[in-house]
């Protein structure tokens, strides 16, 4: 039985750990998965999981039991080229992807719903998110811009970024790793980042990016000025997304040489993206 799938990777928006509710955005990063199960005894071979193996075989473990299987083994390989540990959503993009091609395998027939929902729980299971990320795994998932509810797992609000937009990403060499963030830190600028949510719901992404950003740099000790260089050149949005370090910036293509010449001072790697409208369902693996 063989299943493959492909999953984008998103940007944060607004960061959902102080309050529960978040704003992501899909970007065309993407992760790639082809299973080869079979009905046997055994333990589920990963390829390629930045992630984790017991990640990958805890998806495929959880879509079996669902669809009747009760043993299944067999082999995962994997390809991306989303950054891990950076708030680049890679963690969500993986277990959505190996969802979905678990899916295929089995033949579950798995809704939406049902994908995401196993996927999250995965995930809180290898301690891989703060508050479930149903706004990532979403956005992730769907494309497209998303606010969410994650206690309730409920979308809020979805859409699409109407103007034509280009996406750099700077990364830095550092990786920050979920279990080193204080969700206290977050909670005690709640207010705040519901303001941010606010400004996302009613459509002033580039003003909620800013403020989220802000936030987020004080909170985990870690520099906005790249977005802020950004901003200054004119980008449509920047800030650092999830909890860092990475930084998203939104251009105009008018804009776009500029801000990459200025993004190009500060140490680490340029990344080169477009805007995620297209369901993973929808998407052809490129990069098996």
């Amino acid at each position: 039985m063989i299943g493959t799938a492909a999953c984008r990777g998103a940007a944060t928006i607004v960061n959902a750990i102080a309050c529960g509710k978040g704003a992501a955005l899909g970007i065309t990063l993407e992760t790639d998965v082809r299973l080869e199960l079979e009905r046997a005894e055994g333990g589920i071979s990963v390829e390629g999981a930045p992630e984790g193996d017991d990640l990958v075989a805890g998806c495929v473990r959880a879509v079996a039991a669902g669809s009747g299987h009760d043993m299944v083994n067999g082999k995962a390989i994997i390809k991306s080229n989303i950054p891990i540990s950076r708030g680049l959503k890679s963690s969500s993009a993986a277990t959505n992807a190996v969802t979905l091609a678990a899916s295929r395998a089995l033949g579950a027939g798995l809704t939406d719903e049902g994908l995401l929902d196993i996927a999250i729980n995965e995930s809180i299971k290898a301690h891989v998110t703060v508050t479930g990320a149903f706004d990532d795994a979403t956005a992730c998932f769907h494309g497209g811009i998303v606010i969410t509810d994650n206690i309730k797992r409920r979308i809020l609000k979805s859409g699409r970024v109407k103007e034509n937009l280009e996406v750099v990403i700077h990364v830095p060499a550092r990786q920050i790793r979920k279990s080193d963030v204080d969700k206290n830190e977050f909670a005690a600028h709640s207010e705040e980042f519901e303001e941010a949510l606010r400004l996302a719901i009613r459509g002033e992404y580039g003003a909620a990016m800013d403020l989220n950003s802000r936030l987020s740099s004080d909170i985990l000790d870690i520099s906005n000025e790249v977005a802020e260089s950004a901003r200054k050149s004119g980008a449509y949005a920047a800030g650092i997304t999830g909890t860092g370090p990475a930084t998203v910036v939104l251009s105009r293509p008018d804009r776009l040489q500029e801000i990459m010449e200025r993004m190009r001072v500060y140490e680490g790697e340029i990344l080169r993206a477009r805007l995620n409208d297209t369901c993973s369902r929808e998407v052809v693996p490129r990069l098996l």
